[in-house]
């Protein structure tokens, strides 16, 4: 297909019940997006109750790391096998996952038990998104995109406080135990509400793609997560990491390139140019958010002298424009179709926004930085969910799940490698103005008396760089939204149903077939 040619619709009509059936599969995203957030305020408590300090990165890791591996794996078993069934397993999954790490007697269990998590959160991610994709047509997905953006804001600014009271009035192990009650009905909510066209499909599993996008993700992340941490970025094992990833990366376009039903269809990539400028603004998007929701809090304790047990309510400013301003857009996008000056406005709202938090020091107030946090807001809300809208109508039907998996792997990776480089950038900034600090805390360590007064300058330095970074992030993805084509959304009616698929029950079928 050109570059410019319209695609043809293929999306099933809007069911009359679709918000309920949507107010299910976000409960469902929306445990995925809690957990990290309440795990890493009950960290603290968890460590002091079954030790191993020294492994304690790996808790994160672990779970981000299967995360971003599995995405891809679940969309493309959706696309095979029917969108119901998968997500239903994956919350299955990830509540198993949940009730094991509640009962963890030692570190290396909850390690290991984060990895079943993971698996789980990887399906719900890619699964939530494709069934938004597969439920509602183009150009009535703007009217419920506020509903992903205030679970993405309720996550993001609820964790934090939800960790807080849980690990202060009960115990560390309900982290993990809240996900129980929430799963299950998100579970039965869905198998009474949710009915799409289950498939029975004899096809083979690209288990050579599968194998080698894990070790080509698996390399990435470690890299990101060790280099200038637990390693210096030139170190062998950090450049080992990389020709790791690049090598296997291209021997996994080599054998997708021959698969009869390849993990990630390339097609999506090439078929039409605006799936791969959606791709760059959803990586500098998850940069953005990741990289704001832990330095922002950063410097607001540190500089401004905020309350750390306040740290959701630090957010507000710039998750409460995000709602809103996702909401409206979505319904202007629903009323007229068009959608291009949505991200070039969110762009030009990121990149100022950042680059004015760039300029904030010791004598920046509350109200102003709260002001700054306001245009990154607008900017995300503008970006995020239109960016993954023209990602859902850059490609068929058939391919909806792998291709909405990669718009939840490439925000995951943009958040993953944002944080690491981020970590870099203010390591390197506060180790040059204190040496012997210990910058990976909130609080200086090993400072005379005299020299403490400092810090504070040091933290609004070295966060300074960082959104200084994303701001030129943002503009590389400003110029990603001003090549975007816009191909008006139309109001698409039920596609063809393909042969064999007969509804919910779904008749196994002996024909292999992959859409």
């Amino acid at each position: 297909m050109s570059a410019t040619a319209p695609l043809p619709p293929a999306e099933p009509a809007v069911p009359k019940n679709v918000r309920w059936v949507l107010l299910g599969v976000m409960l469902a995203m929306l445990l995925s997006m809690l957990d990290n957030m309440v795990v890493s305020t009950a960290m603290p408590t968890i460590v002091g109750d079954l030790g191993g300090l020294e492994h304690i990165s790996w808790v994160v890791t672990a779970y981000t790391l299967v995360t971003a591996v599995t995405t891809p794996v679940w969309g493309k078993f959706g696309d095979l096998y029917g969108r119901k069934t998968t997500y239903l397993a994956s919350i299955a999954v990830f509540v198993a996952g949940s009730a094991l790490c509640g009962a963890s007697r030692s570190m290396g269990e909850l390690i290991a038990f984060r990895v079943v998590q993971g698996i789980g959160a990887g399906g719900i991610g890619a699964g939530a998104f494709a069934l938004i994709g597969a439920l509602v047509p183009p150009r009535e997905r703007g009217t419920y995109q506020g509903m992903t953006a205030s679970v993405m804001a309720i996550g993001t600014v609820g964790g934090p406080l939800l960790g807080g009271f849980v690990t202060g009035h009960w115990d560390w192990r309900w982290a993990f135990y809240v996900n129980l009650p929430l799963g299950v009905l998100a579970l039965v909510w869905l198998w009474l509400t949710l009915h799409v066209p289950a498939r029975r499909v004899r096809a083979r599993i690209d288990w050579a793609g599968i194998a080698l996008l894990a070790v080509s993700i698996s390399a990435v992340v470690l890299a990101a997560t060790w280099a200038g941490v637990a390693y210096p970025w030139g170190s062998w094992r950090i450049l080992g990491l990389g020709a790791v990833a690049v090598l296997s990366l291209a021997l996994f376009v080599r054998v997708e390139r021959r698969a009869a039903e390849p993990l990630l269809p390339l097609g999506v990539f090439t078929g039409h140019r605006n799936y791969p400028l959606a791709m760059v603004m959803i990586l500098v998007a998850g940069v953005v958010m990741f990289g704001a929701g832990l330095y922002l809090p950063l410097f607001q304790q540190t500089v401004q002298g905020a309350s750390a047990t306040n740290s959701g309510l630090l957010m507000l400013p710039m998750m409460v424009p995000v709602v809103i301003v996702s909401t409206l857009a979505g319904k202007v996008m629903s009323a007229t179709g068009r959608y291009k000056v949505f991200p070039v406005l969110g762009t030009v709202f990121l990149t100022a926004g950042l680059g004015l938090l760039a300029t904030m020091d010791t004598g920046t107030p509350r109200p102003l930085t709260g002001l700054y946090m306001v245009l990154v807001g607008i900017g995300l809300g503008f970006t995020l969910q239109v960016a993954g809208t023209i990602a859902q109508n850059s490609v068929p039907l058939r391919d909806m799940g792998a291709a909405m998996s990669s718009v939840n792997l490439f925000r995951t990776l943009g958040g993953s490698l944002g944080v690491a480089v981020f970590g870099s950038l203010f390591t390197r900034s506060v180790g040059a103005h204190l040496p012997g600090a210990d910058t990976g805390a909130g609080a200086p360590r090993g400072l005379p008396a005299g020299v403490r007064d400092a810090y504070p300058h040091a933290v609004a330095e070295g966060t300074g760089h960082i959104f200084l970074t994303g701001a030129v992030l943002c503009a590389l993805a400003f110029l990603a939204a001003l090549l975007v084509i816009e191909v008006p959304l139309k109001k698409a009616g039920p596609p063809a149903p393909a042969e064999g698929d007969k509804g919910d029950k779904g008749d196994k079928t002996s024909a292999a077939r992959a859409g």
